[in-house]
C-alpha cells in the first residue's frame, strides 16, 4: 500500500460518491469533471491495492473492503473538520452544494428567505429548494436536509425540532356574509370546505382537541375545492371559496392583516410541529450544520 498517493481529497471523493449514490455527482459537488473523478477514484484503489466500489453506468454499490474504509474515511475526514474548526480554519465558511426540501407555503415564506441570507454569507455556497408538500425520501433524493410539518414517519432520520406548531381553521370575510360561522365542530360538516391531500375524495376527516377541556372531536367535512398544493389551498380560502385548515405558521399573515379570520379559536387541530431532518448526526456537512442552526434563529425569532 502506497499510503503517500492518498490524499484527503481522493477520500473525500470517495465518500460524497458513496452518500450521493453517483461518482459524477460527487465529483461536481467537490469540482471535478467525471474525467478526473474516475482517475481520481481508480488512483485511490490503486494505491489500496482493493477495489472499492462495484460501478456501472446506473448504479455504484461498495465493495466489503469499500464499506470497512467507507466508515474509516468518515471518521478521518470528521477529525480533520473539527481541527480545523478548533483553529478557526474554514470554521465559517460553507461550500459546496446544499440541497433542501420544504413545503411551499413555509418554504416562501421562511426557508427561502433563510436559504437566501445564509448564500450571502457564504458566497462559495451553491443551493438548491426544493418546494413540495408531499412528503420526499431524504435519502433517495440525495437533500442535505428537509422541513416537515409533522411527525417524523422515517427512524432513518435525525430530528431536530423548529417550532411548536398548531393547525387552525380560517376563511376570507367575504365567505362570512354568505354563512353563519361555526359555533361548535359539529356545524363544519354544513360548511365549505377546502380539503387539501392526495388522494381524491371531496371529504375528509377533521380532528379537533379542545383547548379548555381536552376533548376530541372528529367531524367528517366535504366541499368543493380539492388540492396537493397548501398554496393553491390559501388563495381559494382568501378568495371566499371556503373554511380551510392550515398551519398557524402559513396563515398568521393572512390573520394579521384580516384577509382570513379564524374560527373555533377554543379548538386546535393536531400538533404538527415544524422539524428539520436530515440522514446523518455524526457526519453531518458543514453546510448542513451551519444552516441548521440558522433554521433554529429564524424559527426562534420569525418576522
Amino acid at each position: 500500500m502506497d499510503l503517500q498517493m492518498i490524499e484527503l481529497a481522493d477520500m473525500k471523493l470517495f465518500v460524497q460518491a458513496v452518500l450521493s449514490g453517483s461518482l459524477s455527482a460527487a465529483g461536481r459537488e467537490l469540482g471535478f469533471s467525471p474525467a478526473v473523478g474516475s482517475k481520481r477514484m481508480s488512483r485511490l484503489e490503486a494505491a489500496l491495492g482493493v477495489r472499492l466500489l462495484q460501478r456501472s453506468s446506473r448504479s455504484l454499490s461498495l465493495t466489503e473492503e469499500g464499506a470497512l474504509y467507507f466508515e474509516r474515511c468518515q471518521a478521518i475526514l470528521l477529525d480533520v473538520t473539527n481541527a480545523e474548526a478548533e483553529l478557526g480554519l474554514g470554521q465559517a465558511e460553507a461550500r459546496g452544494l446544499l440541497r433542501v426540501s420544504s413545503p411551499v407555503a413555509l418554504g416562501r415564506h421562511y426557508i427561502g428567505p433563510a436559504l437566501a441570507k445564509f448564500a450571502r454569507q457564504h458566497p462559495a455556497l451553491q443551493v438548491q429548494l426544493s418546494l413540495n408538500d408531499d412528503v420526499v425520501d431524504v435519502i433517495e433524493s440525495g437533500f442535505d436536509c428537509v422541513v416537515r410539518i409533522g411527525s417524523n414517519g422515517d427512524s432513518r432520520l435525525v430530528a431536530r425540532k423548529l417550532a411548536d406548531n398548531r393547525r387552525v381553521i380560517c376563511a376570507a370575510p367575504g365567505y362570512f356574509a354568505r354563512r353563519d360561522p361555526p359555533r361548535i365542530p359539529a356545524d363544519l360538516s354544513q360548511h365549505s370546505c377546502i380539503l387539501m391531500q392526495p388522494s381524491s375524495a371531496m371529504h375528509a376527516d377533521w380532528q379537533l382537541h379542545s383547548t379548555q377541556t381536552g376533548e376530541s372531536q372528529t367531524v367528517r367535512v366535504q366541499g368543493n375545492w380539492l388540492t396537493n398544493n397548501g398554496e393553491q389551498a390559501h388563495d381559494w380560502a382568501c378568495a371566499g371559496l371556503g373554511l380551510v385548515r392550515r398551519s398557524i405558521w402559513d396563515v398568521a399573515p393572512a390573520l394579521a392583516d384580516g384577509s382570513l379570520v379564524e374560527v373555533l379559536a377554543d379548538w386546535s387541530g393536531d400538533s404538527a410541529p415544524i422539524r428539520v431532518m436530515y440522514a446523518s448526526r455524526r457526519y453531518l456537512p458543514l453546510r448542513t450544520r451551519l444552516f441548521i442552526d440558522m433554521l433554529v434563529e429564524v424559527f426562534d425569532s420569525p418576522s
